[in-house]
């Protein structure tokens, strides 16, 4: 599971910093690419990267702002290109079918694959074949939300010195002993896959949140993920500031993902008014608060690892 940051910038696009989109790459399950909010201009940050958007299988809207949807019809649009029957699921607040739809009747465009929409609502919950997708109302003007994907566990490794002390050498049946709770062997024995399974390996648990200032019980959404990605558009000097647009500081994402437990906090939506001097500084202030913390910049890729 890798997370490609293509946009990191809060409200308007700078020469470093594209408006909010990030894609998760979950190719290795069989599911495709995610997509998490698409601002002006997505479609052209993915052509800098590796990432295919015939592959896009999913796309998530944390809120209706701006800067994380205008890019959306664009992309939609130039997919038709590249592939013409792969449907795309979207997921947002009520109301971007009707943007889509708006921007498509005006500009006659067509799509010769299908889009399914589903509303994001409180405490809903979306499943994929490998996935549990959690939603979360987060605290901003517009309504706005928060994702937490978490990887079904996964069966652990066959312990093979078992199955060789039961004289079964290694050959294709056993594959079929971990495929099945039950395998009838040809003298009649029966294997129980739990006997010779070791514990099962853990599903990675991933935290995405849209713009948001404090919300009091979110600890226990995000708690023990692998990874966080939490907006901090301002410094802590500025929390008046980012009371007054409901965004959060950057000491108050650190906070939360020390409460949470989480391995890795990365701080996205950054605002466009400070210079990379100053996010040094910056940096080095939020670490004091939680060491794990890194600042997301464009085409910043991070792999998510299984805990061992």
């Amino acid at each position: 599971m890798h997370v490609t940051f293509l946009g990191t910038g809060s409200g308007l696009p700078s020469n470093t910093r594209n408006v909010s989109s990030l894609a998760l790459d979950v190719t290795e399950k069989g599911e495709g690419v995610w997509l998490f909010d698409c601002g002006e201009a997505t479609q052209h940050q993915i052509l800098k990267t590796p990432i295919k958007p015939r592959k896009i299988s999913k796309i998530f809207i944390t809120h209706l702002h701006g800067d994380h949807i205008y890019g959306l019809p664009g992309l939609l649009s130039s997919r038709a290109f590249l592939d013409g029957t792969t449907p795309v699921d979207i997921y947002a607040p009520k109301g971007l079918q009707t943007f889509i739809e708006t921007a498509f009747e005006i500009s006659g465009t067509h799509l010769p694959y299908r889009l399914y929409y589903h509303d994001l609502v409180d405490g809903a919950v979306f499943r994929s074949t490998n996935f549990d997708i959690h939603v979360k109302e987060l605290n901003h003007g517009p309504i706005s939300f928060g994702f937490n994907v978490s990887e079904h566990n996964q069966l652990g490794e066959l312990n093979v010195q078992k199955l060789q002390a039961l004289g079964l050498k290694p050959s294709p049946l056993y594959q079929q002993i971990k495929a099945q709770p039950n395998t009838t062997l040809p003298d009649g024995r029966i294997i129980h896959r739990e006997d010779v399974v070791g514990p099962d390996k853990q599903g990675r648990v991933i935290s995405i949140l849209g713009d948001t200032g404090p919300v009091e019980d979110l600890v226990d959404f995000i708690k023990d993920s692998q990874l966080l990605i939490h907006e901090g558009t301002y410094e802590q000097a500025l929390v008046n500031l980012a009371r007054s647009h409901a965004h959060s500081t950057i000491d108050e994402a650190c906070e939360l993902a020390k409460l949470g437990n989480v391995d890795q906090l990365i701080i996205n939506h950054l605002s466009q008014r400070y210079d990379p001097h100053q996010l040094n500084g910056l940096l080095a202030e939020a670490q004091k608060v939680f060491n794990q913390t890194v600042f997301a910049y464009d085409f910043m890729t991070y792999t998510v690892k299984r805990r061992s």
